[in-house]
């Protein structure tokens, strides 16, 4: 819970002080200008606030690891959601509006996490998992967004420590498999989940490894 709450804090603050010119920059995610990846963090944020107010009663079907969906094909930009969050964000015109939106939905839903029963039951995309292991999951997605807000913006501060070993942690998990201890956990995650490839030589330490990348989770 505490690493939901740093994580997303971190990623708000970093999205607060970016300069207006750098919303049409190109992101970490294939396709999407720095302003399309704000406007998914604000339905990121609308996603929170909604499963947390979504409660049930049926046992968990799924956990923090077993949450994600795994391909091995990374985004192209083409997906029809991926398509309306470029027009969404087009829509806003001003940086400002969808900063202002993002602080605005997205400090509610990180009350709504520090407010949560980490053991209540919520039931998200037909599954149902604890609010403690749904927000947990959520340490990846925003640790991974991080690292696509500012894959093209030097000098922007990226995700805190702990969110990066914590999502290392999960996606050796998902892979069923350690990366090599020479990988920093932000080069673990961006090479993992396909961001961008191994060099030669992460490929020799990878070993056998190397021919299961990416794990693309979504």
């Amino acid at each position: 819970m505490d690493a939901f709450e740093r994580s997303w804090a971190a990623l708000r603050a970093a999205v607060a002080d970016l300069p207006d010119d750098v919303f049409a920059e190109p992101s970490g995610c294939a396709g999407w200008l720095v302003r399309d990846l704000v406007c998914h963090l604000v339905i990121d944020a609308q996603d929170v606030l909604i499963t947390l107010v979504t409660p049930t009663d049926e046992p968990p079907t799924r956990d923090a690891i077993t949450y994600w969906e795994v391909t091995g094909t990374p985004p192209t930009g083409d997906d029809p959601l991926d398509a309306l969050t470029v027009r969404l964000a087009a829509a806003y015109e001003d940086p400002y509006l969808l900063k202002f939106h993002l602080d605005d939905v997205g400090s509610a839903a990180g009350r709504a996490a520090a407010l949560a029963d980490p053991a209540m039951r919520v039931g998200t995309r037909d599954e149902v998992l604890t609010a403690g292991d749904y927000l947990t999951a959520y340490v990846l997605e925003w640790t991974l967004h991080h690292l696509d807000l500012i894959a093209h913006l030097p000098g922007v501060p990226g995700p805190p420590a702990e969110g990066l070993a914590l999502s290392r942690e999960m996606l050796e998990k998902i892979a069923e498999a350690a990366f090599p201890a020479s990988f920093s956990d932000e080069a673990a995650l961006l090479v993992g989940t396909g961001r961008r490839g191994p060099t030669p030589a992460e490929r020799d330490e990878l070993g056998d490894l190397a021919g299961r990348l990416p794990f693309v989770v979504g």
